[in-house]
């Protein structure tokens, strides 16, 4: 499961204070309760159905032969998760004459009594007759997985125009019992056989082979699809609809991309570096891809990012992209959803959590794997800088630090979803691949998928290859890291000694509860420019560190290949910030250089002269945080940053930094830019079309306007965005309409983007009816993501639109904020 656009809402939002105000759900909600692993009574051998929609009831009217043996003790009883079915018959079979069985159907579970009482081992088949009816189930989703009914019709009725119809399903966590009855469990592993009758002109797509389609006289066709290799339940797929199949190929296996028609000229422009990613993955982990063939399909509605299906991942619409829109495409939101979902296929797929506690095995693999892709076909930087964006997004989540990363007590399974199993988790590895070496950490890897294959895996059993292949014990690692929780907090202070000629690096731990054992490197930067590395490991709350140093360094570097997972206050003077920026050799050095730079204040000359080299960094990541850093509303920096930023625009290449650059521009307002904005709205990048419509809009607002109109037909995302902020600056309530349909289309995303759109709207305008369905949008929104702290913004949104409002326009806006703030 690719961590979902929602797992983090604050990190949406950008700012750390945000992600404080959300309230804690500390792992003490549910301390009562040990999630154990599922008790094996049965075990799963073979998952056989039969299954056809009804698409006007939203049903699956299904068959299914299961095989299943006793795990350890004879049994007379079979408990199978059925959720929200009907179930017509079961009858025992493939004993000469079929029997009846007698079961009981409690809306949650299928209890069979059988025909007799079956020894361990010994296998046996039941035949279930059933109905799933998804959308009569009351589910719970989670930020993860928003919604779990398992099976999903997309505008079976084609209701709304130009949406594609559609069927696909989504397993994870425990939903694929919502359309077949089976034992729904991490732990089990079983064979498949789906066979699915739908309309002659769809496409289907399951796990495994297609070996047979069957053309029905009634115009439907039915597609049967093998398996063959034992899987889990929750890694069941079907997918149903009017897909376009680009075919590719990978030593001589199947790679297919399933997309809209209107999308699949584009699919190796998606898709593309599939191949190369099963190779370098293959020859990476020394186990090679497991499976028979490999697809993808994007789908309309998705429930989450993205979902690992075993040979079959399911991918939400947002990577669907024609090639004005794959201009923008962003590394974190394409390219690493590909990466992370293909490397579940091995991590989660070949061996699976053995139980939804042990999820790091699963997504903290995933979460590694887009860095580790990143360095390989990007070179180290793209790497690092992504693996440093996924760590500081845990860091920025105080509540998170609460939770430990294998968690055997939690309120709900979809909880384990967040921060910690995902980022935290994929830093953590990080970690260790630093501390044991590339060729020992991926031996240890290998070791562990190949002793685990079609099997389950948890953390010890992780930490044991890894001891077994480096000859370490790393129970130290594992106690702090998987079973403990947090992470540490620490100051670095710095002092000469001249009588001695040491340098001497104080480094505190002030995190409560334990303190860590963190092996690191430090680099001791002499007068010739070059460092002396060495190693060191802090076990103490305070650590002295004293380093031979002849001279005063021009530069300490401590934790020099910056992999550790810690909040620090680096003490340093801003002098060696500076130095390290021009000489240490890591992204993460300059990144953390350019942020101490950001935190002085704008009149200090240093600190704005780094923030100004920096704008031409190599790296378009540095390049667009420094930008972001710079105090353009102070008028010395704007004075000095305007000329560098045309000049930076003028070579570069980035198109999300040219229309951060544009947005800089245009922050700044000077009107000789006017020419530059009018003419990058011939862009085809919609992110700087965008761009430079807001910024014409800062200094001709009336020329803007009229092109905003212009530019409304064909509109999409930044482009949209930026028609509904000119005319929430300068249009009228015709222009209203535009603005709220823009926003009800949006993702969650573009809705947090278009939020002060609403709110511009809303004060500068008296119309009752903008306010009415302004304010009701943004109610919606601070209710439904009110666990991320989004009420309290929105909640400051609505306090200053009040001020500005009549009597009875008030008393609307009261009654959002008494809602907000009674919801739960």
């Amino acid at each position: 499961m690719n961590k979902p656009f929602l797992l983090a809402l604050g990190l949406l939002f950008a700012t750390p204070a945000l992600a404080q105000q959300a309230p804690a759900r500390p792992d003490s909600v549910a301390l009562a309760t040990y999630r154990a692993s599922r008790t094996k009574i049965n075990n799963l051998v073979h998952t056989k159905l039969d299954v056809r929609f009804d698409y006007g009831k939203r049903q699956l009217i299904g068959k299914e032969w299961l095989t299943l043996r006793p795990h350890a003790y004879p049994t007379d009883s079979l408990r199978l998760d059925a959720k929200g079915m009907d179930i017509g018959s079961v009858t025992m079979t493939g004993q000469g004459v079929a029997k009846a069985l007698t079961f009981r159907n409690t809306g949650e579970f299928l209890d069979i009594k059988l025909d007799k009482t079956y020894p361990p081992g010994q296998e046996y088949t039941v035949y279930i007759e059933y109905v799933a009816k998804p959308d009569e189930l009351k589910t719970k989703g989670s930020a993860a997985i928003t919604d779990a009914k398992g099976l999903y019709f997309i505008n079976p009725d084609s209701a709304v125009a130009g949406k594609p119809v559609q069927i696909w399903t989504q397993g994870e966590t425990e939903a694929s019992s919502v359309w077949f009855p089976t034992i729904d469990a991490t732990n089990q592993k079983t064979t498949q056989e789906i066979s699915m009758t739908v309309p002659a002109k769809y496409v289907t797509l399951s796990n495994g082979a297609l070996t047979s389609q069957k053309p029905n006289a009634d115009g439907t066709r039915t597609d049967t699809w093998k398996m063959d290799l034992p899987h889990s339940p929750y890694l069941f797929m079907m997918a149903v609809g009017d897909f376009r199949i680009t075919k590719d190929t990978w030593r001589g296996k199947e790679v297919n991309y399933y997309l809209e028609p209107k999308y699949a000229p584009f699919a190796k422009q998606i898709f593309g570096n599939t191949p190369e990613m099963l190779e370098f993955f293959s020859k990476k982990l020394g186990v090679d891809y497991p499976w028979n063939k490999y697809s993808q399909i994007v789908v309309r509605d998705y429930v989450s990012g993205a979902m690992e299906n075993t040979t079959a991942t399911l991918h939400g619409d947002f990577l669907q992209k024609d090639a004005r829109e794959a201009l923008d495409a962003e590394y974190d939101r394409g390219e690493s959803v590909i990466a992370h979902e293909l490397f579940h296929q091995w991590f989660g797929d070949y061996v699976t959590a053995e139980s939804w506690s042990n999820l790091t095995v699963n997504e903290s693999f995933a979460d590694f794997s887009e860095a580790l892709w990143a360095e390989h076909k990007y070179g180290q930087e793209a790497g690092d800088a992504h693996a440093y964006q996924n760590m500081r997004n845990y860091l920025r989540s105080p509540r998170d630090a609460q939770k430990h990363l294998v968690r055997f007590y939690y309120a709900d399974k979809e909880d384990m979803f967040d921060l910690v199993s995902y980022q935290k988790g994929g830093q953590i590895l990080n970690m260790l691949r630093n501390h044991l070496g590339d060729e020992v950490f991926f031996k240890g890897l290998q070791k562990y998928l190949t002793d685990n294959k079609f099997d389950n895996g948890e953390a010890h059993q992780l930490r044991l290859a890894l001891e077994a292949v480096s000859g370490q014990d790393l129970n130290w690692f594992f106690n702090q890291w998987y079973f403990g929780a947090g992470h540490p907090v620490v100051t670095i202070d710095y002092n000469y000694d001249q009588l001695n000629k040491e340098e001497v690096i104080t480094i505190k731990q002030t995190q409560p509860g334990q303190v860590f054992e963190l092996p690191m490197a430090i680099d001791v930067y002499g007068s010739n420019g070059k460092p002396t590395r060495h190693k060191v490991v802090l076990r103490k709350a305070t650590e002295i560190i004293r380093l031979p140093a002849a001279t005063p360094p021009t530069l300490v570097n401590v934790d020099a290949d910056k992999v550790t997972l810690w909040q620090k206050q680096d003490n340093k003077p801003f002098a060696q910030f500076a130095y390290q920026y021009r000489t240490a050799p890591r992204y993460v050095d300059r990144r953390e250089a350019v942020a101490a730079a950001a935190a002085l204040p704008p009149t200090d000359a240093a600190a704005r002269q780094l923030l100004l080299a920096a704008l031409s960094d190599k790296s378009e990541f540095i390049r667009r945080a420094a930008l972001t850093s710079l105090k353009l509303e102070d008028k010395g920096v704007a004075k000095a940053a305007a000329p560098l930023i045309r000049k930076q625009l003028a070579q570069e290449k980035n198109t999300n930094n040219q229309a951060a650059m544009l947005q800089a521009l245009g922050a700044i307002g000077d009107k000789k830019d006017e020419k530059l904005f009018a003419k990058l709205l011939n862009s085809q990048s919609y992110a700087v079309q965008g761009a430079a419509l807001e910024g014409l809009a800062a200094v001709q607002p009336k020329q803007a306007l009229a092109r905003a109109k212009a530019l409304e037909p064909g509109a999409k995302a930044d482009v949209a965005a930026a028609i509904a902020n000119v005319y929430a600056e300068a249009g009228d309530a015709s222009t209203w309409p535009y603005v709220r349909d823009q926003f009800d289309a949006a993702g969650p995303q573009g809705k947090f983007q278009m939020m002060e759109s609403l709110v511009g709207f809303m004060a500068r305008l008296p119309d009752p009816t903008v306010l009415k369905e302004g304010v009701e949008r943004l109610q919606k929104m601070a209710i439904q993501y009110k666990q991320y702290g989004l009420d309290q913004p929105v909640l400051a949104m609505l306090g200053k639109v009040k001020q500005s409002k009549p009597a009875d326009q008030q008393a609307i806006i009261q009654a959002a904020e008494d809602a907000i703030k009674a919801a739960k």
